[in-house]
């Protein structure tokens, strides 16, 4: 069975990215996959130190000397096919909380254990704005490098709005108004929600493919 883990970097509980994520996560299920999802804002994350300890140090299950939530995310990380990476978009990129995060996955580049360990699963992206053409892209790219970084496979689709990732809007229509009734933008951008669908399709026949060269 394909594995999908996502990680949601939304400081808002129950808000627009946890959302989308959300729909992508059931998304997942519903095509056949075991599929989680981590929601930073209620984990504890810290930076990474850049000690180095995991380039010499690590051991069976302890990848990092910095004692945090991490640890449980390393864990499904190693077990799982596909990656997703989900982000609001604030500064045109990935946020603070993504970043730290990310950060913290050179475990699986230095590690004396774990090193190596995410090459060649599938990455994919996804991310909400306040409007339509409001960073999408370069958010999705700042997911990608992490994913370059670490000999992943970054999955795109040419039918989810940008061919780099899932991409959903927060306000109506993406017009970038303020309107005091809308909620939850994203669960009225029924194209945002079909770019997360159609990239799930895509992560796993791209995760089945490679399995089956295995």
């Amino acid at each position: 069975m394909i594995k999908l883990l996502a990680i949601s970097s939304s400081p808002v509980k129950n808000g627009n990215g946890e959302y989308l994520t959300s729909h992508m996560v059931q998304t997942a299920e519903q095509l056949g996959c075991d599929a989680q999802c981590f929601y930073l804002s209620q984990m504890k994350i810290e930076e990474c130190l850049h000690c180095n300890a995991c380039i010499g140090k690590q051991k069976i299950g302890k990848y990092c000397v910095i004692e945090d939530d991490a640890q449980k995310i390393f864990e499904a990380v190693e077990g799982s096919d596909i990656i997703l990476l989900s982000s609001p978009v604030y500064h045109m990129r990935m946020n603070a909380r993504m970043a730290a995060f990310t950060d913290r996955l050179r475990v699986f580049i230095f590690g004396n254990i774990s090193g190596n360990k995410m090459k060649n699963k599938v990455g994919i992206s996804a991310a909400v704005a306040w409007k339509r053409h409001g960073g999408f892209e370069t958010t999705h790219l700042s997911h990608m490098y992490v994913f370059y970084n670490l000999d992943m496979l970054p999955v795109g689709c040419h039918h989810s709005i940008s061919p780099l990732g899932a991409s959903a809007v927060s306000s109506r229509h993406g017009h970038g108004l303020f309107e005091k009734e809308v909620r939850c933008g994203v669960s009225e951008d029924a194209e945002g929600l079909k770019s997360g669908e159609m990239l799930v399709k895509r992560a796993i026949d791209v995760a089945k493919a490679l399995g089956s060269k295995k």
